[in-house]
């Protein structure tokens, strides 16, 4: 949808602005984001509990992984900003320079890593094999997205440079 935006601008034609259509498409994003924790918590309470995973230190060893991948999360979006987070650049919303401070100045890509260890830390704290497996699936979807939105955006912003530069 993000790169159809880009090429087309139809949604910010739709929605009389880039910013008005960013901030709905960050809406459904958020909202697609609740159905998927939801199905995934129910997806773990209907299956069986792994009994080598069913104790006390795997239930603290959750929580903590869940604690930095909230963290992870949280300082992601205040770093970037709502438009920021939601692909903004896809509808010309561009920052004025790449955000290099934490957690960016940790990790590549800390939204998507902590979204991931959220999973993981939850899956633990439930001694959930499903939610492992689901975990898996969650890793490698954000893997696969990075590996196409990481280049794009780059592009994104050499053509601003470009364009800085010619005027």
């Amino acid at each position: 949808v993000a790169r159809w935006e880009h090429k087309t601008r139809a949604l910010s034609r739709v929605f009389g602005s880039p910013h008005a259509a960013c901030y709905c498409l960050g809406a459904v994003i958020l909202m697609l984001n609740c159905v998927r924790s939801h199905c995934f918590t129910e997806a773990m309470k209907s299956q069986p509990k792994m009994e080598g995973l069913d104790c006390h230190w795997a239930y603290y060893l959750g929580l903590a992984i869940l604690a930095v991948g909230t963290l992870f999360v949280i300082s992601s979006f205040l770093a970037l900003g709502f438009t920021g987070t939601f692909l903004g650049d896809y509808f010309g919303i561009l920052m004025e320079a790449k955000v290099t401070h934490f957690p960016f100045s940790v990790l590549d890509n800390p939204m998507y890593w902590g979204s991931t260890a959220v999973y993981l830390g939850w899956s633990l704290m439930h001694a959930s094999p499903a939610g492992l497996l689901l975990t898996a699936v969650v890793a490698i979807s954000y893997t696969i997205a990075m590996l196409y939105e990481g280049p794009f955006t780059e592009e994104i912003y050499q053509q601003k440079q470009k364009g800085a530069k010619n005027k």
